[in-house]
């Protein structure tokens, strides 16, 4: 079992990445949550013929790095190609713990909510359905896109609680959504983890979901993502887990293996989404030329 000192500095390694979050968010910047003195912002991509009128489905993006690095950017060609298929992408970003402290993502979670709420809440001024609203995210960014699909409560004092923080789908790519005994980020929410765990939380108003996983990510287990769609089924949930032989954590990211598993990812999500009949038509995103 790793160490939480070796999993953190193998995200923080992947949050230097190219392909994680050097690219820079694109779109309108609002902000959604001023903490103290701190405005923590949010990037709006929307499509080419959008309108006020619309009512179109959104996305909302977190972003990877182990709640202790990355920035909105991360999902910025996800947000791009999205916004083409009609959707109105959102990138968040939230507060990052301390590396060296062992203090549960509590901001994190809180902000994560407060950025769904805030969407939520403008879903007129975006020309958005707010009932679907997806939260959608990479590794912690996954935990977080789970987190406020299945955990109840954990609201921050500011928050409007008669808006709803609860996305209507969930796109996760490798997320570390158990944090129970033996998995990812126990060392920070310990016993605390029925607060956190998404897997420990699961129940039948959740949304459905898909999962796209590395089979050899040192990180998750198949197995916890096997357990997690099993769970979900059994409640009556629609969710669908895509396992992708070889690869380690990260591998979705765009600019990795020339685009060949953001493609194969992307495209899977698109027709996740068509299938809720959230957009129209087969995927349009262009097949990477093979090297």
């Amino acid at each position: 079992m790793k160490s939480l000192s070796q999993f953190l500095a193998l995200f923080v390694l992947l949050g230097s990445s190219p392909g994680l979050s050097a690219a820079r968010p694109e779109g309108q910047r609002q902000v959604y949550k001023t903490v103290g003195e701190r405005k923590l912002s949010i990037y709006v991509t929307k499509p080419a013929d959008w309108k006020t009128t619309d009512r179109r489905p959104a996305i909302v993006f977190f972003h990877g790095g182990g709640w202790v690095s990355g920035a909105p950017g991360q999902f910025t060609e996800h947000s791009k190609y999205l916004a083409s298929r009609g959707m109105v992408c959102f990138q968040v970003q939230y507060r990052l713990l301390d590396k060296k402290s062992k203090e549960p993502p509590i901001t994190c979670t809180q902000d994560a909510k407060s950025a769904m709420r805030w969407v939520r809440a403008r879903a007129e001024q975006f020309g958005i359905d707010p009932n679907r609203i997806a939260s959608a995210g990479g590794s912690a960014g996954g935990h977080l896109a789970a987190f406020v699909g299945t955990v109840d409560g954990a609201d921050a004092d500011s928050d409007d609680e008669t808006v709803s923080a609860k996305s209507n789908a969930m796109l996760l790519f490798n997320p570390v959504y158990n944090n129970g005994p033996g998995g990812w980020g126990t060392a920070r929410v310990g016993d605390r983890y029925d607060e956190f765990s998404p897997a420990h939380n699961l129940s039948r108003d959740d949304p459905p979901s898909i999962v796209f996983l590395g089979s050899a990510d040192n990180l998750i287990p198949v197995s916890t993502a096997e357990k997690f769609r099993d769970d979900c089924k059994a409640l009556g949930i629609d969710s669908e887990l895509h396992v992708y032989q070889g690869q380690p954590h990260g591998f979705f990211n765009h600019g990795r293996d020339g685009n060949k598993w953001y493609f194969a990812t992307v495209t899977a999500a698109d027709r996740f989404l068509n299938k809720l009949g959230w957009i129209e038509g087969p995927p349009t995103l262009t097949q990477p030329e093979s090297k």
